[in-house]
């Protein structure tokens, strides 16, 4: 779906006003959906879709995934929270998985950041070097 320099500047502005200092406030964000389905603006669809884009991308960059081949211990876990915290600032939603492919290591995606530090990727690495 084409949608027009218009109705990016209009989604834009709403996903501003929607931020907070602590972030994306998802009541807020709900309640401007609610009302632009409403109200019908003229490009509403390209409005409402790209306002949808700017929303889940932001929750992306809010929202860190760390993958690890055993379980993490919750010392660990706190200490991957604090230092993630200092690089992205507070509010990062923290996800901890296992992975058993990566072999040894961790694998942690922030957004589009993605730090590996995996036997995996070490491996991988090796190979296409041959």
């Amino acid at each position: 779906m084409k949608i027009s320099k218009q109705a990016r500047r209009d989604a834009k502005a709403l996903f501003r006003s929607c931020l907070s200092k602590e972030g994306l406030d998802e009541k807020r964000a709900g309640e401007i959906v609610r009302k632009v389905a409403q109200a019908k603006p003229r490009g509403c669809l390209g409005i409402l879709s790209h306002f949808h884009r700017l929303v889940k991308l932001e929750l992306e960059r809010r929202t860190a995934r760390i993958e690890s081949a055993a379980p993490l211990s919750s010392q660990l876990q706190k200490d991957f929270g604090d230092k993630l915290a200092r690089i992205y600032g507070p509010g990062l939603l923290l996800s901890f998985a296992q992975n058993p492919a990566l072999l040894g290591g961790v694998r942690i995606r922030v957004g589009s950041d993605v730090y590996d530090g995996s036997v995996q990727s070490r491996l991988m690495a090796l190979q296409e070097s041959f």
